[in-house]
């Protein structure tokens, strides 16, 4: 797949163009995602033109200590959940998202697990006498 790695200042017109441009039409974000390279943080986008059944990956690297960069909801709709994975577990903050917040973990949770350096401390995961309620799901004839 051809990669481009661009400089986040340059990401929503570089994502802008990739959708608009009848050329590319890159019209579906496949996926977001998030990379611990060590030294520094990378989001990556998978984007797919259906139009033209090609597909590309565009690669903005961040600063470990600010990994800061604009969110590309107003671009693909999509974008929201995958965005606020990679914040919930990488601490990527998406700059002018519409609800940034965790997705997965409990609000009380403290780091990032999917980083590199988290240390686990299982003394401080808040326990639970099983799943929030509203979780569950009544099922008929299922006990």
């Amino acid at each position: 797949m051809v990669t481009l790695v661009i400089s986040p200042g340059t990401l929503l017109d570089t994502c802008q163009q990739l959708k608009t441009d009848p050329a590319l039409s890159f019209d579906y974000l496949a996926c977001l995602t998030s990379i611990d390279r060590q030294d520094h943080l990378e989001v990556a986008y998978n984007l797919r033109s259906l139009t033209h059944k090609h597909e590309f990956c565009l690669k903005v690297r961040l600063p470990r200590d600010t990994p800061e960069i604009p969110t590309v909801t107003s671009i693909w709709k999509g974008a929201n959940w995958h965005e606020r994975e990679a914040y919930d577990l990488m601490g990527i903050h998406f700059q002018g998202h519409p609800d940034l917040r965790r997705i997965l973990l409990p609000d009380e949770w403290e780091g990032h697990p999917l980083r590199k350096y988290y240390v686990y401390e299982p003394d401080d995961v808040p326990s639970e006498q099983g799943p929030p309620e509203h979780l569950l799901i009544q099922l008929e004839g299922v006990e």
